[in-house]
C-alpha cells in the first residue's frame, strides 16, 4: 500500500530540518514525510503527486513566508487535495491571522513554535487529526487511470483494450468530475487539452497513445525475445491460445501474435455457458486469463498489439513481418486469426462508433450507461450475452433483430435466459 504523504513547508531551513526530523521520528513508518521551502515548489510537488494518484494526509505550514503565507498556499493546496488536514505552524504575533484562517480555509488546527517536546505538543495533535483523515477518506485506486470523456472514440478504444487484455483500471470522465478535469487540465497549460491522458502510478503518463505505446507501458510483451520459433501463431483468440499452450506444451519454441487482446472475440463475451469443461459457465475475460496463464507457464511468448503485415515463405522456413518492421522466422506457421464483427450498414455510425455505439464492449461500457435505454442490434450469441449483461445496468434493454426468431441463430439456453428477465 502507497503510504500517504505528510507535506511540512517553511522557509527557514533550520525550522523545516526540525519539522522534518521530529515527523519522521514518529510517522515514517506509516507515512512519507515531503519538504519544501517555499509555495511554489510546494504546489509543484503537489501537482506531481496528484498526477501519481498518491494520498495526501496533512499540511504543516508555517504562516510567516516571503511571497506565499501559509494561508495563501493552503488556499491553493485544498482545491488539489481538498480532504488533507490543515496545520498551521505559528509564532505569537501571527495567532490572529491562524484564527482567522479558520473560517477563511477551515483550518484544522494551528501550533505554536516552538513545538518541544515533539511528544506533548506535537504527536498527540497530529495523531488525531490523522485518525480523522484515515476515518473518513477513501484511499486512492493504486494503478491506471483512464482521464477522458464518455462520447470520445479514442477514450473508448484505450478504455477497451485495457478492458481487453484485463488490466484493472479507473475510470475517469472530465465530464463529470471536476477534479479529473482540472488534472487533466493541468497537463496543458497552453490549453488545448487532448484526450484521453492515461496516468500510470509511477506518475507518467500518456496523452491520445496508440496501443503498441500503452501496452508496454501496461507491462504487456509487444516485442519478441528471439528471431527465430519452432512456432509462430497469428492470431489470439481461443484457437490461437490453444495452439499456443500445446505447442508449448511439447517443448517447441512458440509465440503468439495478437493485434488487439488475447481472447479475440470470445473474450469479450460476458457470459459462456457451453464451453466443454465448465458445467456453471464462465465469462470469455475469466477463459481467456485462464488461458493466457497456461500458456505462459508452459512457456510461450504472447505478444499484444502488434500486427502481422506480410508473411513470406524460404522453404523449409516461414517468415512474418510486423508492424513495427520486425521479422520473425519458423518452422511452422499457424494462422488463426477467427473472425472479424460484421459492421453495421447504416447512416451515421461510423461517426459515432465508439461515443455511443460500440461493437461487443459491454463489459467495457455497460457501467457509464446505468439507468440508460439500451439498443442491442443483432440476434445471435454474441447480441444476446451483451443484452442479458446490459440488464444489469440499464432501465431497459431493446433487441433489434431482422430474423423472425431468436431461435435461428441463438443458443436456447440463451434464449431461456432472455425470456426470464423482466
Amino acid at each position: 500500500m502507497v503510504k500517504p504523504v505528510i507535506l511540512t513547508l517553511d522557509d527557514e531551513p533550520q525550522v523545516l530540518n526540525a519539522v522534518g526530523r521530529d515527523l519522521r521520528a514518529y510517522f515514517r513508518g506509516d507515512y512519507r514525510i515531503v519538504s519544501a521551502s517555499n509555495g511554489k515548489d510546494a504546489l509543484d510537488a503537489l501537482q506531481q503527486l496528484k498526477q501519481r494518484n498518491a494520498p495526501v494526509a496533512l499540511f504543516l505550514v508555517d504562516q510567516r513566508m516571503p511571497q506565499m503565507t501559509g494561508v495563501e498556499f493552503l488556499t491553493e493546496a485544498q482545491k488539489i487535495y481538498p480532504d488533507a488536514r490543515k496545520v498551521l505552524l505559528t509564532a505569537y504575533a501571527d495567532t490572529e491571522a491562524a484564527i482567522a484562517s479558520i473560517n477563511t480555509v477551515g483550518l484544522d488546527y494551528y501550533l505554536m513554535k516552538p513545538w518541544d517536546p515533539p511528544e506533548e505538543k506535537l504527536y498527540p495533535i497530529l495523531d488525531d487529526l490523522l485518525s480523522d483523515w484515515w476515518a473518513t477518506t477513501p484511499l486512492p485506486f493504486e494503478g491506471i487511470r483512464v482521464a477522458g470523456a464518455l462520447w470520445s472514440p479514442t477514450s473508448h478504444n484505450v478504455k477497451d483494450f485495457l478492458a481487453r487484455n484485463r488490466i484493472p483500471y479507473q475510470w475517469l470522465d472530465i465530464e463529470k468530475d471536476k477534479e479529473a478535469q482540472a488534472l487533466v487540465e493541468g497537463m496543458f497549460p497552453a490549453g488545448g487539452v487532448r484526450l484521453p491522458v492515461v496516468f500510470f502510478a509511477d506518475g507518467s503518463s500518456l496523452v491520445e497513445p496508440n496501443l503498441a505505446d500503452l501496452a508496454a507501458k501496461a507491462g504487456l510483451q509487444t516485442s519478441a525475445n528471439a528471431p527465430f520459433y519452432d512456432m509462430i501463431i497469428i492470431g489470439g483468440g481461443p484457437s490461437g491460445l490453444g495452439a499456443a499452450v500445446y505447442g508449448a506444451s511439447e517443448g517447441l519454441a512458440t509465440v503468439m501474435i495478437e493485434r488487439e487482446a488475447t481472447g479475440g472475440q470470445a473474450g469479450t463475451s460476458s457470459r459462456i455457458e457451453n464451453y466443454l469443461g465448465f458445467p456453471k459457465g464462465l465469462s470469455g475475460s475469466d477463459l481467456a486469463t485462464r488461458a493466457v496463464a497456461q500458456a505462459r507457464r508452459l512457456g510461450a511468448e504472447l505478444l499484444t498489439a502488434r500486427e502481422v503485415t506480410g508473411v513470406r515463405v524460404e522453404d523449409p522456413y516461414r517468415y512474418v513481418t510486423l508492424n513495427d518492421g520486425t521479422e520473425l522466422g519458423c518452422r511452422a506457421l499457424v494462422v488463426a486469426t477467427g473472425v472479424r464483427t460484421q459492421k453495421l450498414d447504416a447512416p451515421g455510425v461510423a461517426e459515432l462508433t465508439g461515443a455511443g455505439i460500440y461493437y461487443g464492449a459491454a463489459l467495457t461500457e455497460a457501467a457509464s450507461y446505468r439507468g440508460e435505454h439500451i439498443i442491442v442490434v443483432g440476434g445471435a450469441n454474441s447480441a444476446g450475452q451483451g443484452a442479458m449483461f446490459f440488464s444489469r445496468y440499464a432501465s431497459k434493454v431493446t433487441m433489434l433483430v431482422r430474423s423472425t426468431s431468436l431461435s435461428k441463430s441463438m443458443s436456447q439456453y440463451l434464449i431461456d435466459q432472455i425470456a426470464g428477465t423482466d
